[in-house]
């Protein structure tokens, strides 16, 4: 199939699918004009990727993580041993970057707060 057909297919923008193409993520067969060829099979690949991009992994995460997922149903289950670790690894990552946020944002309504007793 071709990027069009995949695009209606996935939902997905054909500016993405390129995107998805340069991180290694998809790997499209080339004709001689250069026109693009999808496999059956990039439908699911792309419902991966955009499901572990909702996740919250990186492109660059998600090239090491997706030939270790496979589908089951709604959800995603890790096949590769060392995949459990990794993702923790990002999840705790996340849980970091989360308490940083609050933090920055409890000190941000602490000036809001200054704020608004200084004009009342």
């Amino acid at each position: 199939m071709r990027i069009g057909e995949l695009s209606r297919r996935t939902g997905v923008n054909e500016r993405l699918l390129r995107y998805y193409e340069e991180q290694g993520l998809l790997r499209p067969d080339r004709l001689p004009s250069g026109y693009r060829v999808y496999r059956e099979s990039d439908v699911r690949t792309v419902h991966r990727i955009r499901a572990l991009l909702a996740a919250g992994l990186s492109t660059a995460v998600i090239s090491q993580v997706l030939p270790c997922v496979r589908d089951d149903g709604e959800r995603l289950v890790p096949t590769c041993r060392d995949l459990l670790g990794q993702l923790r690894r990002e999840r705790d990552r996340m849980t970091t970057a989360i308490e940083d946020l609050e933090t920055s944002r409890s000190l941000l309504d602490l000036v809001i707060t200054a704020g608004q007793s200084a004009t009342d």
